[in-house]
């Protein structure tokens, strides 16, 4: 049986935000080990790497919410 097309759009939304999740996450991982004295170089920049782990860390809030909004609307139907 073929999904419907009310739940095709369904799972695009929720590959979209578990793609977001995961590159967030890795993104957040990477800006992270910047701040770590051994990746630490002169040339560092650290208020540009808080600024990135910032957006990082509301990306991944950004996705688990149009998760949980996705499975909420779905629970409920």
């Amino acid at each position: 049986t073929s999904p419907s097309l009310s739940q095709k759009p369904k799972s695009e939304l929720v590959r979209t935000s578990l793609r977001l999740l995961t590159s967030s996450a890795y993104r957040l991982q990477s800006e992270c080990k910047k701040t770590l004295p051994v990746e630490t170089c002169p040339t560092t920049d650290i208020q540009l790497v808080t600024q990135q782990v910032i957006q990082c860390a509301y990306d991944i809030a950004k996705a688990a919410k149009q998760l949980v909004t996705i499975t909420t609307k779905e629970n409920n139907n």
